[in-house]
């Protein structure tokens, strides 16, 4: 636990949160800023930063509660789908892990929301970022 951690404080019971899960690795609840309704933030109950971060043995629950999450929104909300999405330092607000679960319709107006979209500038380039990858992996 941190101290000056907003989801640490929740996990806690320190500052209250508008819970959906609560499991013993795992704790999910509404972000107070939400993009839509029903938008939920799914973090582990340790403090843990980044996905880097996270123990490999707490990798399963945080993902199968984002999972079980996503799979009810829809019918709960009348949404079409769900987006799940997560940041690593950058764009991170909170420096706590954090899955965001949102729940979706068309033409709702995130088409673009997130990233500029470009091609690589050659078959060279593309082929040569993958190699790099393939290589730091082993």
């Amino acid at each position: 636990m941190s101290a000056n951690c907003i989801f640490c404080r929740i996990v806690s019971g320190e500052v209250p949160g508008h819970l959906v899960l609560d499991e013993p690795g795992v704790l999910a609840f509404l972000d107070t800023k939400p993009l839509f309704p029903g938008h939920c933030l799914v973090v582990p109950r340790g403090h843990v930063e980044t996905l880097v971060d996270l123990p490999d043995e707490q990798i399963t629950p945080l993902f199968s509660a984002a999972k079980r999450i996503a799979a009810v929104l829809p019918d709960v909300l009348g949404a079409e789908g769900t987006f799940v999405a997560m940041n690593n330092r950058v764009s991170q607000s909170v420096p706590h892990l954090h899955v965001h679960v949102v729940p979706r319709k068309k033409k709702d107006g995130l088409k673009g929301f997130f990233w500029p979209r470009s091609s690589y500038a050659s078959d060279e380039q593309i082929a040569e970022v993958a190699r790099s990858i393939r290589e730091a992996l082993g």
